[in-house]
């Protein structure tokens, strides 16, 4: 067979075979024009193939995508910068590259050899992904845990090396609902603890001003959160000062000003002026972090409030001298206050009995357990620890030995199981309903959240009552061979074969210049070699034919 091959101006023939891969027929056009490619640790330098518009993938063959005599493919020779570290999110099941300086890792650049520490590295992944740094810690692909005090090197962190964020146990299910924006989903999952509740609500609104969520934002702001109030670190890490991260002091001002959300400032200053003036670790205010990330329109509307003044009755203040007299007041008030409560019962911090987590020394609670893995161990020892049934005491009158001793036998044989609490009692049917509505839940989020639905609109499923075969066979030997090659299809590709169909008709999308049904028929060919093969390893022999399956 014949194609043609468009390489910077010059229109080559080659003669292939139909069965022919992309891979091969690469090769064949780097011999033949002397294309230079390399692949090295910090770039590689690669050959693509276009057809219809689409890039053709190395394992395809040719005839797969419809590619047929004298059709004419374009090549091109592409550099692709690797990526520095990659990052594995245990919240999103993702991986980020992080494309930065290979000084990252402290190797030398220009003759000089800085030594980055971890910390450096979890303040640049924060800004990535939008999480409070002190909600998330980083493992090696062992599974250590590195602290902030080291430098990468310690951790022997070479180029390309792929690290776990991991977060706090039972939070994975609520920080996703944050990233999402799901108002209903954060309060959901919230905590039962109070310190750690209030402090759930400073992430939620955090992680809302950065992704320009308003309805998780006003809620927050409903439940009394301050948006110049410093998000801070986990209850169970409240001594621990000096091992703490400086952006722990970070606040969702400073979220929203680094993500250059201009509705969430403009709410945050019409909650609390003193927004303009709130500080990060490094005595940056917002309008000195918008300028220097960049956001135009930010900076103008912060300058603009900064410079405006404020009027009253007989005078009008500038915003900077109104700040200044309100940080005194606030100052004052809290003073007097904290003088009233000498005497109280007020604590500021962690208390005796409470959890506390030292690096290096405890066991870690940031393994990113499912908040149903964690609310069941939670549930179970609270269960287990109900206080006894209280005994009846004996009277002070003097009672016969014998009595005494037979009634103490009647009491040991004849026990009774303890009485459970109705509130008790009613947690646990919560949890058990939770657990109904987050796996109903999951299985339409499957669906719904699949990155390939936007591109490709299929037919809804079908939730009709009745009972109607959804494919047809003549004997029940071959519908048993259906269901055993979609078994281990759904076992070997991690798909089921309707989110197989729209992923290839994602892919198929991709050929524009070819018509509707076209694009269906490079879709239909390809699940169907997909399944074929997965099924000729996974469930069926190497001699059956697997069955025919209409898209």
């Amino acid at each position: 067979m014949r194609i043609f091959i468009a390489f910077e101006g010059s229109f080559e023939p080659f003669d292939i075979s139909a069965d022919e891969t992309v891979e091969a027929v690469k090769l064949m056009i780097k011999d033949y024009f002397h294309i230079p490619l390399s692949e090295d640790e910090q770039a590689r330098r690669y050959l693509e193939l276009m057809y219809a518009g689409a890039a053709l993938k190395d394992s395809w063959s040719l005839t797969d995508v419809g590619i047929s005599f004298c059709s004419t493919l374009k090549c091109f020779v592409k550099e692709e910068e690797k990526p520095t570290l990659c990052l594995f999110s245990a919240v999103t099941q993702e991986t980020m590259p992080i494309m930065e300086s290979i000084s990252l890792l402290g190797k030398k650049v220009s003759g000089k050899k800085k030594k980055k520490k971890v910390s450096d590295l979890r303040t640049l992944i924060a800004l990535r992904c939008g999480f409070p740094v002190s909600v998330f810690c980083l493992r090696t692909p062992e599974g250590l845990e590195m602290y902030d005090c080291n430098t990468l090197r310690d951790y022997q962190t070479d180029l390309g090396t792929t690290l776990r964020l991991d977060v706090w146990d039972g939070w994975k299910e609520f920080l996703m609902g944050c990233l999402l924006g799901q108002k209903l989903e954060v309060q959901r999952y919230l905590s039962n603890e109070g310190t750690v509740l209030k402090y759930q609500k400073r992430v939620a609104l955090y992680i809302a001003a950065f992704y320009r969520h308003t309805e998780l934002t006003e809620w927050a702001l409903k439940q009394g959160v301050r948006p110049h109030e410093m998000v801070g670190v986990h209850p169970y890490r409240a001594w621990c000062h000096e091992a703490l991260h400086a952006d722990v002091s970070k606040c969702p001002i400073h979220a929203a000003a680094e993500a250059g959300q201009l509705l969430i400032l403009k709410a945050f200053v019409n909650c609390s002026v003193l927004c303009l003036e709130c500080k990060n670790a490094a005595g940056q205010t917002p309008l000195t972090i918008a300028f220097k990330h960049k956001h135009e329109d930010c900076v103008l509307y912060l300058l603009s409030k900064m410079w405006s003044t404020v009027s009253f009755l007989k005078i009008s203040v500038p915003m900077r001298i109104y700040i200044k007299l309100k940080q005194w007041v606030l100052r004052a008030q809290s003073h007097n206050l904290n003088k009233s409560q000498l005497c109280g019962a007020r604590v500021f911090g962690a208390k005796v009995g409470d959890v506390v987590m030292v690096d290096g020394f405890t066991k870690p609670k940031m393994t990113s357990k499912s908040w149903h893995k964690a609310e069941n161990k939670d549930s179970q020892g609270t269960v287990g620890k109900l206080p006894p049934l209280r005994e009846q005491t004996v009277s002070r009158k003097r009672v016969n030995p014998v009595a005494t001793s037979q009634q103490d036998t009647r009491e040991q044989t004849l026990k009774f199981p303890p009485l459970v609490d109705a509130n008790t009692f009613f947690e646990l049917q919560k949890q058990q309903n939770r657990k109904k509505i987050t796996a109903t839940a999951r299985k339409k989020e499957k669906l719904i959240k699949n990155t390939y639905l936007p591109q490709v609109p299929l037919p809804p499923v079908s939730r009709v009552s009745y009972s109607h075969p959804s494919f047809y066979y003549a004997t029940p030997s071959a519908n048993f061979l259906l269901r055993s090659s979609f078994a281990s299809f759904s076992e070997h590709s991690g798909r089921t074969p309707r989110e197989n169909a729209i992923y290839y008709l994602a892919v198929a999308s991709a050929f524009k210049e070819k018509r509707q049904f076209q694009q269906l028929g490079i879709a239909r060919v390809l699940a169907k070699k997909s399944i074929s093969n997965l099924t000729t390893q996974g469930g069926l022999t190497a001699c059956e034919n697997p069955p025919e399956i209409l898209l």
